[in-house]
């Protein structure tokens, strides 16, 4: 088909067009998508930076002497309604303080604690220490976790970081004591060395004027 003059100035101008602005509508939609995928990531990061936060809360809530282990299972949703609502938050701290800050007495427990979207779906379960199989399955998971075990370990990460420092004292002690005695001994050795050698020059003093005493008798 042929397009001449006027037609064929019409046909580019429309052809360029089209092109403009498909590619206008193409780098928007890359923008948009874009813009999309920053938001999803930003809102992935808050989250990290909640959970890291609600984590450090948890390990400022102090167990009654009667928990030997504590386990706190959240889901995903229950962190978003955190999040999203403050106060409920802090209710939920709350309750965790008061149920692993009870006592259990007269045995020792495990205490599990499950945290939903509401104060509803909210549970503390407890066992026995000698009968908590099921805590140990259920807690496998879990957000936060304490248990004797870690502090038992921990008391050995101690107890062997004291013990390594008292043998570093020790030594340095001991480097320290031969230090002085490898100076008292030097010391010692130039006193002897300094004072034979006193010796001998009096004797060479007292030879001499010995010599000379008896030169002038015989003269």
């Amino acid at each position: 088909m042929d397009i001449n003059g006027i037609g064929q100035s019409y046909y580019q101008n429309n052809t360029i067009a089209a092109k403009n602005t498909k590619y206008v509508n193409s780098t928007k939609k890359f923008a948009i998508e874009k813009t999309d995928n920053t938001q999803k990531l930003s809102e992935t990061e808050e989250m990290e930076i909640f959970k890291k936060e609600f984590y450090e809360d948890l390990s400022k809530v102090t167990n009654h002497r009667t928990v030997s282990n504590s386990a706190v299972n959240i889901s995903e949703a229950a962190f978003k309604a955190m999040k999203d609502d403050p106060q409920y938050k802090e209710k939920v701290l709350s309750l965790i303080q008061r149920d692993l800050g009870d006592s259990y007495g007269p045995r020792n427990c495990s205490v599990m604690i499950t945290v939903g979207t509401t104060l509803n779906e909210y549970r503390a379960d407890s066992w026995s220490v000698g009968n908590d199989s099921e805590f140990r399955m259920r807690s496998k998971n879990s957000f936060y976790k304490r248990t004797s075990e870690n502090k038992e370990r921990q008391k050995e990460i101690q107890e062997e970081y004291l013990e390594k420092q008292a043998q570093a004292k020790k030594w340095q002690q001991k480097m320290l004591d031969e230090k002085i005695a490898q100076s008292e001994f030097e010391r010692s050795r130039f006193l002897q060395s300094w004072s034979n050698d006193r010796r001998m020059a009096n004797a060479s003093n007292a030879y001499e004027v010995n010599i000379m005493t008896g030169t002038a008798s015989l003269g």
